[in-house]
């Protein structure tokens, strides 16, 4: 494995990465208010690659009363929507401008390869902002005509200041999903990056202030989650909560919630199915399901890792899947060779290895990969088992790893059944080239998201979100991601 060093990355990258990286809160650089940090890791190869400001509950409370008096006080909420609007397109413009910078820091923080964070993380996050940036000037309520003498209508309002929690999965991305919509309709915001991954948000502070965003509206403080995430979902002065990460820890940002019966947004786990009928176009089935499970390393809530395959073309697709497993180059992911960089981190890395042995182990069938590579850096083959039953571990348990389990089915209804048979209800996929019977499992399925001959289109103008314990509201798709912002108020005006 080529060792690629900080030589290769861009001056502005390397100038961010020499010193330690502050928190930004009220519209400043500063460092933690306990001189606490803590060290970032480059997956690829276990090295120390920055030192950031650690948050602590006093932070939280600085960056929280920072939002809440530029909500109260401040210009943004009460500016008029176009303007707004103009902050938001300026800063996508800075975004587009700095996308190589932000890349390359999303790569060699999370271990994705570098061209896919930029067409998809940093392309993925420029377009997010553009959408709530045209948005933000079409936010409305309703008239309703109930009598000569008696006007009536509704008012959509920001709810007010808002803490969001975003996991190390897809940092700049899965940020740009909350804060566009948040920033479109005038909330403000404190928002608590992953420690494993908060360098591309931080970057971007220097964004937020070039674009014109008064101080306070955005606040970004990485730390803990039993410190800073508990301080966060817990302060009495933050009127909604934003989460996305694990069902068991969305839990506990709920109950947080419950106690002051605050609004909460969640986008949890996944153990999502593809469904693979005999008349499929196989060709195209074998690239998206593959790639369904695989992307990111397998490290996606939405993953479709439960692949189900009809009885007539089982023996076919499997063999297919094991050849295009072969074709993938795992290394380092700022290495152009590598398809497929490291997992996040050693505790990833042995979390997912533990479920493979344990596959083994229940009696599933490995057809290939299952093996950690390379002497450094964080790094599993793609995995695939095969003759996988309902009730094993792995095909039940969200492996967060690129691990896929196949099984074979007859009937249709059958297999809607065992698909449906899950806490979880994040998205699916179905392979057909019957669009009846496409919309027919469609409509059967308990899941968020339904692709048809294809996987992984989660789009801006689209809402994303869970059944079950996959979440709780929507994120994206305009309006949808709208409302998680918004309190409605009635007017009622007697004119006679």
């Amino acid at each position: 494995m080529k060792n690629f060093e900080f030589s290769k990355l861009r001056p502005k990258v390397q100038e961010f990465l020499d010193k330690e990286i502050p928190l930004y809160i009220n519209g400043q650089y500063q460092t933690a208010s306990s001189n606490t940090s803590f060290d970032v890791l480059d997956p690829s190869t276990g090295k120390q690659i920055a030192i950031a400001s650690e948050a602590n509950e006093n932070d939280v409370n600085l960056a929280v009363q920072a939002a809440r008096n530029a909500f109260d006080n401040g210009e943004w909420t009460q500016m008029p929507a176009q303007e707004r609007s103009n902050i938001l397109y300026e800063f996508a413009r800075l975004l587009k401008e700095h996308r190589e910078e932000l890349a390359e820091l999303e790569s060699i923080d999370s271990g994705k390869v570098y061209e896919t964070a930029l067409a998809d993380d940093i392309d993925g996050t420029i377009q997010q902002f553009e959408y709530y940036a045209g948005f933000a000037t079409q936010i409305s309520g309703k008239t309703t005509q109930i009598s000569n003498d008696l006007v009536a209508y509704t008012l959509h309002e920001p709810i007010g200041v808002v803490g969001q929690i975003i996991p190390w999965n897809f940092p700049l991305l899965m940020a740009s999903w909350k804060l566009g919509a948040a920033l479109a309709v005038g909330c403000t915001i404190v928002i608590k990056p992953a420690m494993e991954t908060p360098l591309s948000l931080l970057y971007a502070a220097q964004l937020f202030k070039e674009a014109g965003f008064p101080d306070g509206v955005v606040n970004i403080i990485p730390g803990p989650g039993r410190t800073v995430g508990e301080a966060l979902t817990n302060h009495t002065d933050v009127d909604k909560l934003a989460f996305t990460g694990s069902t068991a820890v969305g839990t506990g940002v709920m109950k947080n919630a419950a106690e002051q019966i605050k609004n909460v947004t969640l986008e949890l786990g996944g153990k999502s199915p593809a469904i693979v009928l005999n008349d499929a176009d196989l060709d195209e089935t074998i690239e998206g399901v593959y790639n369904g499970t695989m992307y990111n390393h397998g490290q996606n809530c939405s993953a479709c890792t439960r692949v189900y395959v009809q009885r007539d073309i089982y023996d076919d697709v499997i063999e297919k899947l094991k050849a295009r497993a072969a074709t993938v180059q795992v290394g380092p992911s700022m290495d152009p060779n590598s398809d497929m960089g490291p997992l996040i981190s050693e505790r990833q890395q042995q979390r997912v290895l533990e479920y493979i042995d344990k596959g083994k182990q229940e009696g599933a069938k490995l057809l290939c990969g299952g093996n950690k590579v390379h002497d450094a850096g964080y790094y599993v083959e793609p995995t695939i088992f095969v003759d996988v039953e309902d009730d094993m571990t792995i095909a039940r348990e969200e492996i967060f790893g690129p691990v896929m389990a196949v099984f074979v089915f007859d009937e249709v209804d059958e297999v809607v059944n065992r698909a449906n048979d899950s806490e979880y209800g994040l998205a699916s996929s179905v392979w057909t080239q019957n669009i009846k019977t496409g919309h027919y499992i469609s409509n059967k399925l308990k899941a968020g998201t339904v692709w048809i001959n294809t996987v992984g289109q989660e789009l801006e103008t689209m809402p994303f979100g869970g059944y079950k314990q996959s979440g709780i509201g929507r994120e994206m798709g305009g309006e949808y991601g709208i409302q998680s912002y918004t309190e409605v108020k009635s007017v009622m005006i007697n004119i006679d």
